[in-house]
């Protein structure tokens, strides 16, 4: 963790870098995993260096909204992109519900070989933000690998799914 509280989580798949890979940027897999225990529906996933992966998480009547402006690409090795919460029309605004949270974090997700299975690190960090916003995304770290935890436990019902198709 840097003194900007930037949030880090390694983790080994045991899968091949390309499977893992296709969970994180196939948008019908990644709806699956990608906040866990809630109705994902992604509106937008423009997988390129300026596309926008639109995201909208539903609990009942309740809605959160992010979007994601991929900065890089780099097929099976490398995403990169700022992650901003929206309003319903897709512009960023504050978290309605945590005020004090950064409007964007730079997110990097990096997929390593490790002799047939892969490492996947993510980071992310406040962009241009407040001392309160780095202060609440600080605090709120420690909680953080649980909800990415959650969607990774995910993920490895999928990777089994995915290589017992071959």
């Amino acid at each position: 963790m840097s003194d900007k509280g930037e949030y880090r989580l390694d983790r080994i798949f045991k899968a091949p870098r390309s499977v893992v890979w296709r969970t994180w940027t196939d948008p019908e897999l990644l709806a699956r995993w990608y906040g866990p225990g809630v109705e994902t529906i992604i509106h937008r996933f423009d997988l390129k260096p300026g596309g926008a992966w639109l995201n909208e998480m539903r609990w009942g009547e309740v809605a959160d909204f992010s979007r994601m402006d991929f900065q890089e690409v780099t097929p099976e090795n490398r995403l990169v992109w700022h992650h901003s919460s929206a309003d319903a029309n897709w512009n960023i605004v504050s978290n309605a519900r945590m005020p004090d949270w950064p409007k964007t974090l730079l997110t990097t997700v990096t997929f390593t070989d490790e002799g047939g299975e892969t490492n996947v690190c993510l980071t992310q960090l406040p962009m241009n933000a407040s001392e309160a916003e780095v202060a609440c995304f600080t605090q709120m770290m420690a909680g953080m690998s649980k909800g990415w935890g959650s969607g990774y436990a995910i993920i490895d019902e999928m990777l089994a799914e995915l290589q017992a198709e071959g």
